[in-house]
């Protein structure tokens, strides 16, 4: 069992990226991309407890935000459970995070982000 605590400072840049991303393409009303970006910030933060929690949270928060009954339901779980998922090392690699997708299934990364997580 691998216990995961701290993003490292090569892959937090990049999770932030994802996340101003998502937030600039919410507030020009896209919210197809601000989900993308969301979901990608999740693949990437996914194995760390605080960055997988916080992401979960502003899933939350967009469910709300677009008024998503589904996603709401979605999230709470996900919230309360992910990142102690995170700290044991017990994830669904890949992951979007979403409440489109089942909690724990694996999924394929992309290969942009799978490169982004290696580490230099």
């Amino acid at each position: 069992m691998k216990l995961n605590r701290v993003m490292p400072n090569y892959l937090k840049a990049h999770f932030q990226n994802e996340l101003k991303i998502s937030e600039e393409a919410w507030v020009n009303g896209n919210l197809l991309k601000s989900w993308h970006h969301l979901e990608r910030a999740h693949i990437l933060g996914q194995a760390y407890p605080v960055p997988h929690t916080y992401v979960h949270w502003l899933m939350l928060v967009f469910g709300f935000r677009i008024k998503s009954f589904s996603e709401i339901v979605g999230q709470l779980p996900r919230l309360l459970v992910g990142g102690v998922k995170s700290f044991v090392g017990t994830i669904p690699v890949g992951n979007t995070g979403g409440a489109n997708v089942p909690p724990l299934k694996p999924m394929t990364i992309p290969a942009d982000l799978a490169e982004m997580m290696k580490k230099p």
